[in-house]
């Protein structure tokens, strides 16, 4: 195994049925470096980031993530990733600070509450923390999600379509928190249809056709 990249797909194929989502896909990731995950819907992106995240595994092929193997080391792969997805996972009863209490008591945080309040105000929720998520906004609602992804601390994030549903200040405020994950070490993927968004915040570059690699 290798301790140096991030992430190391070797000949890796996912099938659902008939369908292959992926197919021989064999690409590494050095650590300190993101990769920006593109193509059209359909194309295999989301997929991808559930094999590196262990929501599903391979059909066939090497998946490598932080040096450790994605289906015989699971359970210690999923304590070093998260993934934003379009689940947002949250609790649709309780209000935003709630949701981020349970979460970091679950963690184990010696303040859960005043962690909570911290992450609220940086993803520009601090005055709403209070309030009940069924009222919030799809705007809102990502950027709460994005708080429970910090609240985890990962070494990698995967990020699938951050920019959805944002305005152009929740868009410019992703950007600036992609650009922190990876300042404090945190290794990123990040899949967008917006590209040139993408680009600006990752050196590397996959872009998938119906889950194969191909020269974008």
């Amino acid at each position: 195994m290798s301790t140096s990249d991030a992430l190391v797909l070797d000949d890796v194929s996912r099938r659902f049925g008939r369908r292959w989502a992926l197919a021989r896909l064999s690409y590494r990731l050095p650590r300190g470096r993101s990769l920006l995950l593109t193509g059209h819907n359909g194309s295999g992106k989301s997929t991808l980031l559930r094999l590196i995240a262990t929501a599903t595994v391979p059909t066939a092929g090497r998946l490598e993530v932080l040096g450790m193997d994605a289906v015989a080391e699971r359970e210690q792969v999923r304590g070093q990733v998260a993934l934003l997805s379009h689940s947002s996972f949250l609790y649709e009863d309780l209000s935003a600070h709630q949701n981020l209490v349970v979460l970091l008591r679950l963690l184990g945080r010696e303040d859960p509450g005043g962690e909570a309040v911290a992450l609220l105000a940086r993803v520009g929720l601090a005055t709403r923390g209070s309030h009940p998520v069924r009222h919030f906004s799809a705007g809102m609602r990502k950027r709460l999600a994005i708080a429970r992804l910090l609240a985890q601390r990962p070494k990698l994030a995967l990020l699938d379509e951050p920019f959805g549903e944002l305005d152009p200040a929740g868009i410019l405020e992703m950007e600036r928190l992609v650009a922190e994950l990876r300042e404090s070490g945190t290794a990123v993927v990040l899949a967008t249809h917006l590209v040139e968004q993408g680009l600006s915040l990752c050196e590397e570059r996959l872009h998938l056709v119906e889950g194969r690699r191909v020269e974008p």
